[in-house]
């Protein structure tokens, strides 16, 4: 074999592994634009849906939430048209949620400040926690933390009954405590902060407590800010929890007026099809703007290997 022909050879074989390689680049993004397009599908079809008059929704999709005179929900025998682009724009929707009926302005602020109390002091707590769980650990703290997990691993489902027999004996049923202290003592942040933190090499919290640092030093300006990362990532996944959540107000909230937004979007009837887009879209602002926000820091809380992020 000739060098000519070697040479030409090993040429068409880089031409053939090039090709492959562009063949699969080529099809794993087009994976990816299908499974992108179908996550976004039902963000991009309510935010053009919340731009359609109140009739063109419900002549859409009025049977699907129409009831019968008993309360019952009413089969469905016709296909419900779906619809991206809406006949007639307009904001008639947004105008009565935000101008003409306070009411859903109201739940809304009702989900903030149950949401935001809960986040912050959930943080306060699990970071004093997660922090005496990583440092000198021994048996006693090594069975508290597992029973942080057994229910961290229960569905909040079993533990409503018992919240709710705990909230009536301490007479706080119907207040807004009922949401508070159940969620600030949640296991859920414990469990991640102290994974965190106990990847922190003792090295470093040995070496500041050499130098005359107390508990409190190396707690707050070497252990916080080296899971600042963490922190962040854990705070937006504690809003998301407790922004959609839902059974915890039906159960521990009689009064209406204090229910979140969300009840609201999971209780929808034919009399509300018409503003239920709009106050999806209004519902889905706050939590898509924090996490564009804080997207860096999730990823950094995933990443983070203890002093050193890989």
């Amino acid at each position: 074999m000739s060098v000519r022909t070697f040479e030409d050879e090993k040429r068409s074989a880089r031409k053939r592994i090039l090709l492959g390689r562009r063949f699969m680049t080529f099809f794993m993004t087009m994976i990816l634009l299908l499974f992108s397009f179908l996550f976004l599908m039902p963000v991009i079809f309510t935010f053009t849906n919340s731009f359609m008059s109140a009739s063109e929704i419900s002549a859409n999709y009025g049977a699907v939430f129409a009831t019968t005179q008993t309360g019952g929900k009413v089969f469905v025998s016709r296909t419900v048209n779906l619809k991206f682009i809406p006949d007639l724009v307009t904001g008639a929707q947004y105008m009565t949620v935000l101008l003409r009926s306070p009411s859903y302005l109201l739940k809304f602020w009702n989900s903030v400040i149950y949401v935001v109390p809960i986040v912050v002091l959930q943080l306060f707590v699990a970071l004093l926690a997660a922090y005496g769980f990583s440092r000198e650990r021994s048996f006693v703290k090594e069975m508290i933390f597992f029973i942080y997990i057994i229910l961290m691993l229960m569905p909040y489902q079993v533990t409503l009954v018992p919240n709710f027999l705990v909230s009536q004996t301490l007479h706080i049923v119907n207040t807004r405590w009922a949401i508070w202290l159940p969620g600030i003592f949640s296991p859920f942040a414990v469990f991640l902060l102290t994974k965190f933190m106990r990847r922190i090499p003792l090295g470093v919290l040995e070496a500041a407590k050499i130098d005359g640092a107390g508990e409190w030093q190396i707690f707050s300006q070497i252990a916080m800010p080296l899971c600042k990362g963490a922190i962040a990532s854990v705070a937006i996944l504690i809003f998301i929890d407790y922004w959609n959540m839902v059974e915890q107000p039906l159960v521990l909230l009689d009064d209406e007026d204090m229910h979140p937004l969300s009840v609201f979007l999971s209780k929808i009837n034919s009399g509300e099809i018409s503003l239920a887009f709009a106050v999806a879209v209004i519902y889905m602002v706050l939590p898509l703007l924090l996490f564009l926000y804080g997207e860096d820091y999730l990823v950094e809380g995933i990443t983070y290997q203890g002093g050193v992020k890989g």
